[in-house]
């Protein structure tokens, strides 16, 4: 599988980590060049510093051969543009995008993005665990 990760933050280079070592072809882009010291010695995958809202900076990324593209950053916005983007405009088959805010997680689901809220994820384990 072909995966470009935006956001090289914990989740993001984890995934990228995961991702890269069961032979994955990974990308992981991120504004902030320090970001990617958080991945592993042998990463095997590309690092790119730039932008994933931007057009050019994700045809460099060669998104147009992803089979998907995931969204990890801080902020919102940013996740569910980015997405909309790779969906709508690249057609990349596969899309995940993080919401930290759960009342969001639906809006995006309705504007045909699949959302995750690790905010509400975490919840309901936590809920899931407590009911034990």
């Amino acid at each position: 599988m072909n995966v470009t990760i935006m956001g090289c933050g914990r989740v993001g280079a984890e995934l990228a980590h995961l991702l890269d070592a069961e032979g994955h072809k990974v990308t992981i882009i991120d504004t902030d060049a320090t970001s990617f010291d958080k991945l592993p010695p042998d990463f095997g995958g590309v690092a790119l510093l730039g932008r994933a809202t931007d057009e050019e900076e994700l045809e460099k990324a060669n998104i147009r051969q992803c089979d998907a593209f995931v969204a990890v950053t801080r902020e919102d916005d940013k996740n569910a543009m980015a997405a909309q983007i790779a969906k709508e405009i690249f057609e990349v088959p596969r899309v995940i995008c993080r919401v930290y805010d759960p009342l969001r997680e639906e809006f995006y689901e309705s504007l045909g993005l699949e959302a995750i809220s690790p905010t509400g994820l975490f919840a309901r384990l936590i809920k899931e665990r407590l009911e034990k």
